[in-house]
């Protein structure tokens, strides 16, 4: 993760976070969604968004005597971190351990708003968890978070769509590219894929997948930050997808829009990239298809003698500097998935995948049949394999605004207004002149 607080530019990750704000309370003062199982304990203020968390809850107050969790859903990503930058500028009104997404650690740790784990025993169950996970809540000793589930990425493709067109299922880029064109040759009424300009996450995997490092931020040196995103690697990447864009052989239709929706299960695209979550995901949309076959593999390589493994996506709990007692809380965050019946919960109800090695190496999720995927393995066949090579990946202490900035690249891009090279130079450009405006030393 290499991350830290330093108050002198606190003003870096409150610009980033404006972005979206809007006005909002703490959760201190709201009651809990929960049902408190025993009056007596101490009480743990959780923010958390997870689907059928509820039950992770429940599990974790019957098993516990000495504290009991009071979980209040205050919004989903941004909504949520929007309400915690309020609560870190009162000074008052945050919860005790709060769901945050890996990519924003360090726009909070600048701030002092999370407490270091690793005095509450953090680095002892760091062997619970995979060496990936573990880089993107850690810098050094300190421990930001305690991770729960990741987002390693593998291909999702519809069969029954690659089978009426003759399609090979790609294993490299290369390949990829020809099957884009054969669906376009043979009159196929929808492309191969989509490339959302406003991917964020997804597009930085993309990149990374060639050796793209965009970001280096070091505890040691925290005015300090290296910004390296115009790379060859991730020029290369986006001169790829243009190309495929300018064809017409893949959409840029923005992610996660009803319209994007509709169009991932009704055969518009018949490949989704997708994290570990994706089915689950898919699984959800009301207006899936009950007729299409779906299949998971492995995301495509540039070199396949020497695949890279990408990541998107992944959240942890981290402890709040307004925890009344960190201690207490820690315990919580490091123990409320530490369980194998929590698990079995996130898998089964939430459609999660475990960073916790217990459930992770376990021989139920390696061999969990997905009836999605009409009993495909898809751990043992992709998504392990896939979350073992993930090595981690160090976000910036503006994550959001360099996301944001990322997709009025993309977009001019997309409409012909500059090329590749052109928009990652321009973001380069950009993303320097607002670190040193915001009190950061550059380095290239």
């Amino acid at each position: 993760m290499n991350r830290t607080h330093a108050a002198a530019v606190g003003s870096v990750a409150i610009a980033a976070l404006a972005l979206t704000a809007c006005s909002a309370g703490g959760a201190s003062e709201e009651s809990c969604t929960n049902t408190i199982m025993n009056e007596e304990a101490t009480q743990v203020s959780v923010w958390a968004w997870y689907p059928a968390f509820e039950q992770v809850v429940d599990h974790f107050n019957e098993t516990h005597d000495d504290v009991q969790v009071c979980w209040t859903n205050a919004g989903q990503g941004n909504d949520e971190y929007t309400r915690f930058s309020t609560a870190i500028e009162a000074g008052s009104g945050a919860p005790d351990v709060i769901m945050l997404e890996a990519e924003v650690l360090s726009s909070f740790a600048i701030r002092d708003a999370l407490v270091d784990l690793s005095e509450y025993g953090a680095n002892e169950v760091r062997d619970d968890y995979t060496e990936g996970a573990w880089e993107d809540v850690s810098s050094g000793d300190a421990v930001y978070a305690i991770p729960v589930d990741g987002g390693p990425m593998g291909m999702l493709y519809r069969q029954d769509i690659f089978d009426e067109y003759g399609i090979e299922v790609p294993t490299t880029w290369d390949q990829f590219e020809i099957a884009a064109q054969q669906l376009k040759d043979a009159g196929a009424p929808g492309v191969i894929a989509d490339f959302p300009t406003n991917g964020r996450a997804y597009n930085q995997a993309l990149f990374a997948q060639a050796g793209s490092a965009p970001f280096t931020y070091d505890n040691a040196n925290p005015t300090e930050v290296g910004i390296n995103v115009n790379d060859e690697g991730s020029k290369r990447v986006l001169e790829y997808w243009n190309d495929l864009v300018q064809r017409g052989l893949v959409a840029t239709d923005d992610a996660f829009t009803a319209d994007y929706n509709t169009k991932l299960v009704d055969g518009t695209y018949a490949v989704y990239i997708a994290a570990a979550w994706g089915p689950g995901y898919l699984g959800g949309l009301s207006d899936a298809d009950e007729d299409a076959v779906w299949r998971a593999a492995p995301v495509p390589q540039w070199d396949p003698a020497n695949p890279v493994q990408i990541n998107w996506g992944g959240s942890t709990f981290a402890v709040t500097s307004q925890a009344d007692d960190p201690e207490l809380a820690a315990q919580v965050a490091m123990e409320i998935f530490g369980t194998e019946e929590a698990w079995r919960i996130g898998v089964e109800e939430a459609a999660l995948f475990p960073l916790w090695r217990p459930m992770l190496e376990s021989d139920y999720f390696r061999d969990l049949e997905y009836p999605f995927f009409d009993g495909q393995q898809i751990n043992r066949d992709v998504f392990l394999a896939a979350a073992a090579g993930y090595e981690g990946f160090t976000f910036s202490p503006f994550q959001n605004y360099a996301y944001d900035q990322l997709t009025e690249q993309l977009f001019a891009m997309v409409e012909g207004e500059k090329d590749a090279g052109t928009a990652l130079d321009d973001l380069q450009e950009t993303l320097v002149q607002y670190a040193t405006e915001q009190g950061f030393t550059v380095t290239e």
